[in-house]
Formats: C-alpha cells, sequence, structure tokens
C-alpha cells in the first residue's frame, strides 16, 4: 500500500462534492490557527503536528481514527508524505498527501460563469485560500480580468480552453492583502493595466488611469465598463459596473460588511470619505444590482451555484446596521469599535502591488497565504 498524490483542485472538487474523508493537517498548531482549508459544506478534519508524529509516533497514530479516506496536507508536501507513510505502516488504507502543499490550496482559483448575455460571459474566479474574487468578463476573442491574483497560470489557461486573450485588467485599488497578478500578466502578455491614479501615484509600471464615469468597451461589441470612484477602503478605491447590471465592488461592498477604512493608517480620514460614497453613490444605485465583492468570510456567503453575489437590496438588509447610519460621528464611532490589527505583512504587499519592492516566488507565497482581513466587521 502507497500513499497517493492528490492536488489543490482535486481537494476543492472533493468539498464542493461533498465526498467523505477525513482531512489531516499536520502543520504546527500556529500555521494551522492561522490559516486552514475551507469548503462550502462540512468536512471532517483534524490537526495533529507532523512533529508529534516524530516525536511521538504512536500517540500521534492513535489520534487518527481507522477505516477512513484520509488526506494529509502541510506546508510544503513531504511532511505531509512522510505522515501518510507512517499511517499505512500502522494499517491505515487509502492515504493520500498533497502536492506542493498549502500553498497549492492558497493559490488555488476556482472558475464558476456568473452569468452570460447576448455576446459575453461573465465569471468569478473564487480563492478559497484567500477568501478572495477576481472576475473575468469574456467577449469574442477577448477577456478583462478585474483584480487578478498572482496565478497567472490559471488566468492563462482559462483563457486558453475559451480561445480568448487577456487584453486589459482592472484594479478596483491597491491591494494590500495579496499580491497582485496585473503587473506580471502585463510581463507576460502585454496587458493593459487599468488602475485609479490616487492609489498607483508612483508605480514602477506603466499603467492607464481611470476616472469617474469612463467608460471602456471590447474591440468589437459587447457590455460597456463603466467606472465609478467609490473611495474609502482606500482614497483611489473604485468600482467598475458592467452592462449596468453588475457591479464589481472590490473592497467597497461585501456581502456581509463593507471594507475596512483603517489600512492605511488614516482611519477617520478614509473613513469620512467611505461615509460620503455609502450615502452619495452606493445607496443610490438601483437595489436590482449584482453586487460581485472582491473578498467573502465564509461560505455561506455563496448562493445554491456556489458564487458570491447579491443584489444590493438584500445586502443593504443583511447590512442595516451599517447602512441605516446617517450620521457621520456615528459611522466612525461604528469603525472604530470594529478596528483590529492588520497582518504585518500587508505594508509590503502595498508596496509589491506598486511595482517598488521585488520578492522572489517562495517569499511572495508566504506572504500571499492566509484569509483576508478586508471587511469592516466581522459577523458572529
Amino acid at each position: 500500500m502507497s500513499v497517493q498524490p492528490f492536488t489543490a483542485q482535486d481537494l476543492f472538487e472533493w468539498l464542493v462534492s461533498k465526498e467523505t474523508f477525513l482531512l489531516l493537517d499536520v502543520r504546527n498548531d500556529e500555521e494551522f490557527g492561522r490559516f486552514k482549508v475551507e469548503g462550502p459544506y462540512p468536512f471532517e478534519m483534524i490537526n495533529v503536528p507532523y512533529m508529534e508524529f516524530i516525536e511521538h509516533e504512536e500517540e500521534s497514530v492513535a489520534k487518527v481514527p481507522k477505516g477512513k479516506k484520509l488526506r494529509i496536507v502541510c506546508a510544503k508536501e513531504g511532511s505531509s508524505k512522510y505522515v501518510g507513510e507512517i499511517l499505512v505502516n500502522h494499517g491505515h488504507t487509502d492515504v493520500a498527501h498533497m502536492l506542493v502543499g498549502i500553498k497549492d490550496w492558497g493559490n488555488l482559483l476556482a472558475p464558476v460563469r456568473v452569468a452570460a448575455g447576448d455576446d459575453y460571459e461573465l465569471y468569478q474566479f473564487r480563492r478559497p485560500g484567500k477568501a478572495s474574487c477576481s472576475y473575468g468578463l469574456l467577449c469574442n476573442k477577448e477577456m478583462m480580468l478585474f483584480d487578478p491574483a498572482k496565478n497567472i497560470a490559471a488566468y492563462q489557461a482559462f483563457a486558453d480552453e475559451k480561445g480568448c486573450t487577456v487584453t486589459r485588467t482592472f484594479e478596483t485599488h491597491r491591494q494590500a492583502d495579496y499580491i497582485s497578478g496585473s503587473p506580471m500578466l502585463q510581463q507576460a502578455l502585454g496587458t493593459e493595466i487599468l488602475v485609479p491614479a490616487a492609489d498607483f501615484q508612483g508605480a514602477a509600471f506603466d499603467y492607464t488611469p481611470v476616472n469617474d464615469n469612463d467608460r471602456f468597451n471590447f474591440t468589437h461589441g459587447g457590455p460597456t465598463v463603466k467606472v465609478m470612484h467609490t473611495p474609502g477602503h482606500t482614497p483611489g478605491s473604485t468600482s467598475y459596473l458592467i452592462d449596468d447590471k453588475f457591479i464589481v465592488a472590490g473592497d467597497m461592498i461585501f456581502i456581509f460588511s463593507m471594507g475596512r477604512p483603517d489600512l492605511g493608517g488614516m482611519a477617520k480620514a478614509w473613513s469620512r470619505m467611505l461615509f460620503q460614497t455609502m450615502t452619495e453613490k452606493i445607496l443610490a444605485l438601483d437595489d436590482s444590482m449584482l453586487v460581485l465583492p472582491g473578498h467573502y468570510m465564509d461560505w455561506k456567503e455563496a448562493n445554491q451555484d456556489l458564487v458570491f453575489t447579491e443584489t444590493l437590496g438584500k445586502i443593504k438588509e443583511i447590512n442595516a446596521a451599517i447602512y441605516g447610519i446617517t450620521d457621520e460621528s456615528v459611522f466612525y464611532d461604528f469603525i472604530q469599535s470594529n478596528m483590529r490589527p492588520q497582518p504585518e505583512e500587508y505594508a509590503k504587499i502595498r508596496e509589491i502591488n506598486a511595482g517598488l519592492v521585488q520578492v522572489d516566488a517562495e517569499e511572495a507565497d508566504i506572504m500571499d497565504l492566509g484569509k483576508n482581513e478586508c471587511a469592516a466587521s466581522m459577523h458572529a
């Protein structure tokens, strides 16, 4: 009996299809506590650190129930394979370890179609390891991307499958929680990068600034992409309206919250901008507008097709405690009461996303790992 390999994509498909298995995470307690595998449906998972198998083999093996299909994950693949071999030697069957390690789960992109018009398709690329979403808009032989992650190979493979070319990437703001793929796509494919200039002044790559009410189109037909400046999460935060039906909201509107305004260290000033955006722009939109958020907090926010989207009207109901605030000072009190420390790596990621700092692939994977911390409030 040997330990078989599986990929992060395999794991995601098992979670979506509700396959029965036990996921054994053998990373240390700290790593497991910071970031773990999550899925749309309940599944069984335990954490028994790799070092415990080395130091206390019998006791550690006893913590893993027999008779279950075992899938093992670790930081860099080697430990999970080693533990798998120990468990096989102790009589466990159907044991497999994840190739590459937890970073492969962290980089996974899972596309799902949001909608299709007469001449276009709109896709959401879910990133379960980061609880984030990017978007692809396809028309004829072109694809526009919104807030792409650094796993550009996944977007390129998707474009090849669809017979199209990535021509433009749109950024809603300068991200702090993950490394953007836009500069990488520009280097690899020559794509045009479109960004809000207020967030990208001095960036070390070529970009096209977008301004409020700008409109962008495909070469031949297709929907119009309209720019709407929605500052608050950052000064340049921008949303994109597609076909007057969808709003790619970045970190402005979440299904269970909105983007926090304190990540730049100017909570009061940015809170004022966020409040103005909420009251003057977001509340003025039609309630039927479908919101496409940049992040989610839990899989329960996904619909029956496992797409993270909701009408603006429903989001206002869910977040009535936020959208019902009519006084700026009360709004700031709300922000203050929900403020929490941001991860240390966020400052460096901002610099990377302006092209001002370069890191190698291994460091990028380490910095990029873990769920986002971008919401203004955390629902219980």
